[in-house]
Parts: structure tokens; C-alpha cells; sequence
């Protein structure tokens, strides 16, 4: 039986399924009008559609993972299909990392050569992008395919058996290892392209500072709400790997709030960064306007 605090976590985290399923539809649905209107899709509209896509099925994964954890589903049923969660959550991490490198490409301002080749080639290495990040997420997949009812049964007994927890970390501590060293990676990359952005960002507004207000002052603006955007965007995905992190490693009791508060944290991500991208792309938040304006005239 679920107790109140039980209760109230699982609807916050129905509510964020909600909102982050709402928010990646958007995406995917003004951006496929757009392929369909001009039988074309802008690199930067291709990569925000996948990675929209991709966040939809980890909505799903993450709320059956949390009927799991309440006992309102089986533990075989997430174990069975951990290989395929494992997919998703990868290739959404990759995609996220692409699009951080991308923005960090196209507004930063470095004088590195390797960052003015990768600003005048980034929009034609999209599409590569997304198939090398899905080929990855499959290879890694195949890796640990072997072990798979092996990670997820360590992954759920955590939560039961603490006392078989040591044995079977330890005779397994290199899948372990592997899981951690795979969501490292485009953690490192993403903000490295975050960092170099926010200091660009920052060296811009600085300048604009020094110059007469006017036109100036707009730019300035522009610069600051890009950074918070961008700050924002680095806070929610390395919190979002520091729950990955906590959720192997750690050991919780089965049903705790705390186990229900790293599913939250986890969960945020995805929901909370779609709706920020969809506030700061003009494109997107005019249709999102149209389409909420229009629900309220049906109703």
C-alpha cells in the first residue's frame, strides 16, 4: 500500500511526464510541418527533432522505471528490456552533447583553428552526428547485452537486497565501470562546449558594456538570457548525471522517497530543457503559443 509522500511523488512525476511528453511533441510536430511544407528540415530543426523523439521515449522509460520502483509493475518486465532503456538513454545523452557543440559552434566567438573548422562544417556533420551517436548507443548496447539480466537484477535488488548487493557489484564491477566511463563521456564534451560558450558569452557582454547604450543595450540582453539559457542547460544536465550515477551506485531501500527523489531528479532533465529550447527558439515558441491559444478557443 502507498503511502501519502508515495502518492505525491508519483504525481509530480506523472505531472513532468506529462509536461515533457507536451513539450518534446511540440518539437517533433513543428518541425515535421516544416518538412512536409518546404520538403526540407534545417540541420539544427533534424538534430532538435531526434533528440525530441529520443526524450519521449526516456519520458516513457523513466515513468515505467518508476512504476517499478512503486511495485506497481514487474521487476522482469524492466529487466528484460534494459538493454533497450540503455539505448534510449545513451542516444539521448549523445544528441544533447551535439546540440550543446552545435550552439557552442554557431554563437561562440574562439580564435582556435580547430573551432573555426568545426564552425564552418558543423551544420553538413549533423547528420553524421545523429547516425554515429545511434551507432554508438547500438555498439554499447551489444556490449552489455550479454550481462543484461545481470546489471538490471543488481540494478533492482538494490533496492531489496542489500546484503547480495557487494557480491554481485564486485563480480560485475566492470559492466558497472563501463555504464559510468559511457554517460562520462558526452557529459565531458557537453560542458567543455557549455563552458567555452558561457565565457564567450561573457567576454561578448563585457565588451558590449564598454560601448554607447542603444542598439548595444539589445545585444547585451541577448547575451545574458543566452548565457542563463546556457547555464541552465549545464546545471540540468549534470544533474541529470549525477542521478544516472546515484541510481547505479547507491543503495536504497525499495519504494523510499529518496529513490523517488533521483527518479525526479533524473526526470527533469529531459521535460525541463525541451521546454527552455522551446522558449528560446523563436520558431517554436510562436507555434507553441498558436497551439495553446488555440486549445483554449476549442474549450
Amino acid at each position: 500500500m502507498l503511502n501519502s509522500p508515495l502518492i505525491i511523488s508519483f504525481l509530480f512525476m506523472l505531472t513532468q511526464f506529462l509536461f515533457g511528453i507536451l513539450a518534446n511533441s511540440i518539437i517533433v510536430v513543428v518541425n515535421g510541418i516544416g518538412l512536409v511544407k518546404w520538403k526540407r528540415m534545417p540541420p539544427l530543426d533534424l538534430l532538435l527533432s531526434c533528440l525530441a523523439l529520443s526524450r519521449i521515449c526516456l519520458q516513457g522509460t523513466i515513468l515505467h522505471f518508476c512504476l517499478t520502483v512503486l511495485s506497481l509493475t514487474e521487476v522482469f518486465r524492466f529487466s528484460r528490456n534494459f538493454v533497450a532503456y540503455l539505448f534510449v538513454s545513451e542516444s539521448e545523452l549523445w544528441l544533447a552533447t551535439w546540440l550543446g557543440v552545435f550552439y557552442c559552434a554557431k554563437i561562440a566567438n574562439i580564435s582556435h583553428p580547430f573551432f573555426f573548422w568545426l564552425k564552418m562544417r558543423i551544420t553538413k556533420l549533423v547528420p553524421w552526428l545523429i547516425l554515429g551517436s545511434l551507432f554508438y548507443a547500438s555498439a554499447t548496447c551489444v556490449l552489455h547485452s550479454n550481462y543484461q539480466w545481470i546489471i538490471a537484477q543488481n540494478f533492482s535488488v538494490t533496492f531489496v537486497f542489500k546484503n547480495t548487493v557487494a557480491q554481485m557489484k564486485e563480480k560485475f564491477a566492470l559492466q558497472f565501470f563501463l555504464l559510468i566511463v559511457e554517460v562520462s563521456i558526452p557529459l565531458f564534451i557537453f560542458l567543455a562546449a557549455g563552458l567555452l560558450l558561457v565565457f564567450s558569452l561573457g567576454r561578448h557582454t563585457q565588451q558590449m558594456r564598454n560601448r554607447a547604450a542603444g542598439a548595444g543595450d539589445t545585444h547585451r540582453y541577448a547575451s545574458v538570457q543566452a548565457m542563463l539559457s546556457i547555464l541552465s542547460f549545464l546545471i540540468l544536465y549534470f544533474s541529470h548525471f549525477i542521478a544516472i550515477a546515484l541510481l547505479t551506485l547507491e543503495n536504497f531501500q525499495y519504494g523510499s522517497l529518496n529513490i523517488l527523489f533521483f527518479i525526479l531528479m533524473f526526470g527533469t532533465y529531459p521535460s525541463a530543457h525541451s521546454i527552455i529550447l522551446i522558449l528560446g527558439n523563436p520558431k517554436l515558441k510562436q507555434n507553441a503559443k498558436k497551439f495553446f491559444l488555440h486549445s483554449k478557443c476549442c474549450q
